[in-house]
């Protein structure tokens, strides 16, 4: 299916640049003619459903200064994805990678979400996640009109990211002629809740209400929307690193050479999300001369899952009970990769896990746009908070009396589950105890972030000079960010209590869970947090040396002021359009935490710490658009980009201390004096029209980044300052205050190039037999010459270099529709290559990981009833997500070295949607 949609892309593809240099016959007439007047009927009487969404996203790209991006609902609260990420993954150049089965975070041209910056009603927003990368899936998608992708700067343009800006609006009601109600609800289903017997029903609704005073001069829309989704996960993991064995003795049964993996473990997550949101705009236009406009955002989602886990060590660690590991029938492929065996005299544990997070983001902005004369003045005010508050609970149980030593059957799959089969039955929750197991009893976190950002702009426009005349305006603004974020993170052991090794009573034990797909049968699912309360203690700290770091807060203050000059003017008989403006950014970053210093005394080890820096970037831009004749437009972008540093990578917090074994000094942190990214770009695209009913595009672009941020160990650190209060052991040798020190630095970029093609096509362009027919496709290629090492992540990527992190070499996007008479019915795809994603670890600390491309599958159909009938404005609906259920898998260096293999389903939901 695969190829046949691949090929379907690239027919659209060379059918739409072959209809382009055609001219496409009578569809490229002047404006006067038949075609297009029946284009403007069409806008205004007919279209609907999604060609009135693609007919608006299409305008928006035509009459942009910059080259665009664009989605747009084709009605309100009508956006087909669960969250506006999905929506967001499906535009040129642009690519989402999963977590927990949703779109939650978008590469704009091959970079990292780290590189993009996020807007709402173009203000910047803050983020729930440890760094600045907004979690798309926290916005519903039926409280967003529309979000556009600027991948070339302007001026004006505050709190562009470096690979792309995507800003998200909601409805402007004075925009709509008149009152809307629109409510629609869902009931959802995945297909693992169905197979495996759990719960897997879930429901979405949200209502949308949009009115304006009679004189029109006051308007406001409300949208609330809720959903609770299901979480169905089955997993199998292996541990990290793969390595290379150094012989027989160390994993007795594989030989030397061997890449092999210490540890396999199963699980089956399951769950469920509540998102609430809600927006509200209130707009006041008492005159030409001024429009208030105030926007208000809250969102608030609650996870809570448990997931039960099978595991075994296979890297002869069994809690220390004789006799030891051996493995019989070993086999290994052709790579030198373990991929088989028998497991002996390991003692396997089953795992109960639970997670609780709440975020919530609330965000205001409050706009004011005078018109005096010819001159206009903007004023605007925006406001946003993100906390996340988070519970992670683990407890550990084991066979007794002890030890229970079992054989393991391996089969290690490179794709599909991996399997290990256990010889013992594992279902019967009597005979597994809460005890002191091979990794301790339990384990908890409390990590808790919270994000707040004030936003403050003053701008005007004026015309421009008459002296000036290709020019039609000059806008001048300045804008200030102050952005307070901090993270704290305790955690701790759950030790077992006075009762000492215990099984976990009837009263808090689930239904038992079926890891038959990874060979294992079934195993006992339990209240975690009841369990945890029963027969255990927590009590997380922070205090610790490996935790001190963990809990930082950074600042920023960021004044940008700007000049951009409006360009209108003739070049022979070639229309020319565009922009040209500097942007100059003042950056002031500061961090405080604490470093751990284990040369003190006892109880003063951890001590505060802050730095930071001020640095200024002058950033130019250019922007030029050449409308040629048969509605083709030649757009050029030239700018110097940059993109802050992560807010991790910037904290002051730091590890120091002195290895008595080898008597060295050392440490590792983050770096409050960073310098941002830095690129100069430069942008091409060919574009040609037809009418707002299609389109196809050509892109091109090339950056060169002067910088990079690298995870770097370099020798010559001096720690003279932290040593002076140390006081060796007797006998100890001199200790040089010259070590290693590992943190985030800057060093020397390279080039990032692209090419984009894009194509949304009405197939009756070609035949009026196939009208209702349509496709919107893109391909995209990059490649870059930047190679990195991140030492923070070698266990996953290896010791040698990697390329980009989010950078897919090829992605592909392709919807087919058929859109008449009130039915509706679309396929939508998005594929991408192999690329190296950021996840948390364990620590809660980014890490690099080779992930798998992904060939994800949507569908839906729908009916709409018209004619002014009593079912007049309904719209009835089936949607399926993940069609071809693709799984999520990472490996180590090469696909033969597994580290995830996980499913998370088939989602279908059947809904109504009302408007009156």
């Amino acid at each position: 299916m695969s190829n046949h949609k691949r090929n379907l892309l690239s027919a659209a593809l060379a059918s739409a640049i072959a209809l382009a240099a055609t001219g496409a016959g009578a569809q490229t007439a002047e404006p006067n003619n038949e075609s297009n007047a029946e284009t403007v009927d069409l806008d205004t009487v007919v279209v609907t459903g999604i060609r009135r969404g693609i007919e608006s996203a299409i305008s928006v790209k035509r009459e942009s200064s910059s080259i665009v991006e664009s989605i747009s609902a084709e009605d309100i609260g009508k956006l087909p994805d669960v969250s506006i990420g999905e929506s967001i993954a499906r535009l040129p150049g642009v690519a989402a990678q999963r977590v927990a089965g949703r779109a939650q975070v978008i590469s704009v041209r091959g970079l990292s979400p780290d590189f993009s910056t996020t807007l709402l009603n173009g203000r910047e927003m803050v983020s729930t996640g440890d760094n600045r990368s907004v979690e798309f899936d926290q916005y519903p998608s039926e409280l967003v009109s529309g979000v556009t992708v600027y991948k070339t700067p302007d001026a004006a343009l505050v709190g562009q990211g470096l690979s792309g800006t995507l800003d998200m609006q909601t409805a402007r009601p004075l925009n709509f002629a008149d009152r809307v109600v629109a409510v629609s609800g869902r009931y959802q289903r995945n297909s693992l809740g169905s197979a495996a017997n759990q719960d897997g029903d879930g429901s979405r609704f949200n209502v949308s209400y949009i009115d304006q005073s009679a004189d029109r001069r006051f308007g406001f829309s409300i949208g609330y929307s809720h959903s609770d989704s299901p979480i169905q996960e089955n997993q199998v993991g292996l541990y990290e690193p793969w390595q290379s064995l150094g012989g027989d003795d160390w994993r007795p049964g594989v030989s030397a050479g061997t890449w092999y993996s210490d540890g396999i473990k199963a699980l089956r997550r399951t769950g469920n999300i509540k998102r609430d949101g809600a927006m509200a705009t209130l707009q006041f236009r008492p005159s030409n001369a001024w429009t208030s406009t105030l926007d208000l955002f809250y969102s608030k989602a609650e996870q809570v899952d448990t997931a039960n886990q099978f595991e075994v060590h296979l890297g002869g660690y069994n809690g220390g009970y004789d006799p030891g590991l051996a493995l019989t029938g070993v086999t290994s492929n052709a790579n030198g990769s373990f991929d088989g065996g028998v497991a002996h005299n390991v003692y396997p544990l089953v795992r109960g896990m639970y997670n609780h997070r709440e975020d919530r983001i609330k965000a205001a902005g409050w706009n004011n746009e005078f018109n005096a004369g010819s001159v206009r003045i903007v004023a605007d005010v925006g406001w946003s908070k993100a906390d996340r508050d988070e519970l992670s609970l683990e407890n550990n149980t084991q066979m007794a009396p002890m030890p229970q030593l079992d054989s393991v059957a391996l089969d290690i799959r490179g794709n599909g589950f991996s399997t290990l089969a256990p010889g013992r039955d594992y279902s019967d929750p009597s005979s597994l105890f809460l005890t002191n197991t091979i990794y301790g009893s339990g384990y908890g976190k409390v990590p808790s972030i919270s994000d707040e950002l004030k936003t403050y702009r003053l701008s005007a426009e004026f015309p421009a000079p008459q002296a000036l005349s290709w020019l039609s305006g000059i806008d001048a603004g300045v804008n200030r960010a102050d952005r307070h974020k901090n993270k704290s993170q305790p955690e701790g052991n759950i030790l077992l209590g006075a009762q000492g090794d215990a099984t976990i009573g009837q009263e808090y034990q689930y239904r038992p869970v079926d890891l038959g797909f990874a060979g294992i049968g079934y195993i006992p699912a339990w209240n975690v947090p009841g369990a945890v309360a029963q027969y255990m203690t927590f009590d997380p700290v922070d205090d610790l040396s490996y935790l001190v770091p963990k809990a930082w807060t950074l600042d920023e203050k960021i004044t940008t002021g700007y000049i951009r000059a409006s360009i209108d003017t003739q070049w022979g008989a070639l229309p020319v359009t565009g922009n040209i403006g500097v942007q100059v950014q003042r950056v002031d970053q500061s961090s405080a935490s604490r470093y751990w210093d284990n040369t003190k005394p006892a109880g003063q080890e951890a001590l505060p710490f802050s730095d930071g820096k001020t640095y200024t970037d002058v950033l130019p831009s250019l922007n030029l658009a050449l409308r040629l004749t048969d509605d083709q437009t030649l757009r050029f972008g030239l700018a110097k980009q940059v993109a802050r540093p992560r807010v991790d990578q910037l904290r002051s917090s730091l590890e120091f201390g002195v290895n008595e074994a080898e008597w060295e000094v050392g440490g590792s942190g983050g770096n409050p004096n960073l310098d941002p990214w830095r690129a100069n770009a430069f942008d091409v695209s060919w574009e040609k029209y037809f009418g707002t009913r299609a389109y196809v595009a050509a892109a091109f672009f090339y950056k060169d980044l002067e910088s990079y941020i690298y995870t770097e160990t370099r020798d010559g650190y001096d720690f003279s300052a932290l040593m002076s209060g140390y006081v060796p052991p007797a006998g100890a040798p001199p200790i040089s205050p010259i070590g290693r020190f590992t943190q985030p630095v800057n060093n020397k970029g390279g080039s990032l190039r692209g090419l984009e093609l894009s194509a949304s096509l009405p197939l009756d362009l070609w035949t009026e037999a196939l009208r209702g027919f349509g496709i919107v496709a893109s391909a995209t290629f990059n490649d870059s010459d930047i190679k990195i090492r991140d030492p923070e992540s070698a266990s996953s990527v290896g010791e040698d270099p990697i390329s980009l992190p989010g950078l897919s070499d090829r992605v592909f996007n392709l919807t087919a529709y058929y859109e008449r008479n009130g039915f509706e019915a679309r396929v939508s795809q998005r594929r991408r290559s192999d690329f190296i994603g950021e996840i948390g670890n364990f620590d809660g600390n980014r890490t690099l990981r080779y992930v798998v491309g992904e060939n994800i599958t949507d569908a839906q159909v729908s009916y709409s009833f018209g004619g002014g009938g009593a079912l007049s404005g309904l719209t009835v609906l089936l949607q399926a997500s993940n069609l071809t259920d693709e799984s999520y898998r990472t490996y180590a260096g090469t696909k033969d070295r597994p580290l995830e293999h996980i499913e998370w389903g088939r989602t279908y939901l059947l809904g109504l949607n009302y408007r009156f």
